[in-house]
């Protein structure tokens, strides 16, 4: 879906009271000794301090029900019937429309002579190029994604998925210069550990009908997409660096948007090249739950989608896009409980050993996040006491 891995920054408005867009803070643990005021203004009242935390925990549910719902009724899909791949892909991403509400309330006022002189401006050409280039890897990803789903267990498929931080940590150290520490270190390798488990582990094999070569297919394309998923994040975050250099809201909802925009219509193009419109009546009427069920499926696979997205961006806004990312990894342990309760997968000895394994690797990498947090509100503190 959309980025979640940013770059390091605050934003404040030139003095006054003109600002015309709210600067928000896009951070990685590269740049942790930055931390916006977005962090820090919380801490002035106890008022907004809490009416701060009550923004978080709304956005944080957000994110784990979206994703929850999501992947769960994305395995409903294929349980009850549904075989198409495309149109797993296609509604992943379809439903970004709705973010035009929130960037219609996010408008910004029209610049002063001032601001528009001091703020650079993004090459057209360049920006589009980006927006369709990392649409396509969307679809790509999304497209991976839909055939893991397909060949896993979805509890398998989730745990899988948590590797997607592991991938991030060296993404974001080759292209962003994102220091390794310790704990970092930990988290990489448990979660490595984590995803190696069920990729040797046969007894994993829970999906009716599903051939051993299926499941290998399943978990290497799970795998290379949450790969290319972590790939998307630190991309994303180069282009906030080196080419858009502003970090507003409108830029992360914008970025979101027209990369779904372009995801969506490469799914749209896939589905009708690979024939598999002309099976979508015959699967609707085929449907074990009956034809609403199906459109509903759909309907609501779009909607939890988008609930995450506007999860991931809340929490971009408030506190920062890499916490917004070990947010989304949060949920990925969570879901296997939802699948042996609905779909009765399968949770032997190894998936369990899996599982805490991925959840030390995110308490882990949560620590390094909360130790660099430290580091910078003490700086924070020490600037403004100097100040």
């Amino acid at each position: 879906m959309a980025g979640d891995d940013g770059s390091g920054g605050s934003g404040a408005g030139d003095g006054g009271g003109n600002r015309e867009e709210v600067l928000i803070q896009i951070a990685g643990a590269s740049k942790a000794t930055s931390s916006s005021s977005n962090e820090a203004a919380p801490q002035n009242s106890p008022t907004k301090h809490w009416h701060w935390w009550l923004i978080v925990a709304l956005n944080i549910f957000f994110l784990i029900a979206g994703q929850t719902a999501s992947t769960l009724l994305g395995r409903f899909y294929y349980n009850e019937g549904g075989n198409s791949k495309w149109m797993s892909t296609f509604v992943q991403t379809a439903g970004f429309p709705v973010l035009f509400i929130a960037l219609y309330l996010f408008r910004s006022k029209p610049p002063t002579t001032q601001t528009t002189t001091s703020m650079p401006e993004t090459p057209t050409t360049r920006i589009t190029l980006i927006y369709i280039a990392l649409g396509l890897m969307i679809a790509a990803d999304d497209l991976m994604y839909s055939y893991g789903l397909l060949y896993l267990p979805v509890s398998t498929y989730s745990l899988v998925c948590s590797s997607q931080l592991a991938f991030n940590v060296v993404f974001s150290y080759i292209l962003n210069s994102q220091k390794f520490t310790p704990f970092i270190f930990n988290s990489v390798l448990l979660l490595t550990f984590s995803a190696s488990l069920l990729g040797v582990d046969g007894d994993t094999q829970g999906t009716n009908d599903i051939s051993h070569g299926q499941y290998i297919l399943g978990f290497v394309l799970t795998l290379g997409a949450s790969a290319t998923y972590s790939l998307t994040l630190s991309l994303m975050q180069v282009t906030f660096e080196k080419v858009i250099k502003r970090e507003t809201i409108s830029v992360v909802l914008n970025m979101q948007i027209y990369t779904a925009l372009v995801a969506t219509l490469a799914s749209l193009i896939g589905l009708f090249a690979s024939g598999e419109w002309k099976t979508l009546e015959g699967e609707m009427h085929a449907f074990s739950s009956g034809r609403l069920s199906y459109v509903m499926t759909l309907l609501w696979t779009a909607v939890s989608w988008q609930i995450a997205s506007v999860g991931v961006v809340g929490l971009i806004l408030v506190v920062s896009s890499l916490f917004s990312n070990v947010i989304s990894t949060l949920a990925l342990p969570i879901i296997p409980v939802f699948g042996v309760i609905f779909f009765h997968d399968k949770i032997d000895g190894v998936k369990i050993i899996a599982m805490l394994m991925a959840i030390a690797g995110f308490v882990s990498y949560g620590y390094q996040l909360y130790v660099d947090d430290k580091k910078a509100r003490k700086t924070s503190v020490s600037v403004e006491e100097n100040s």
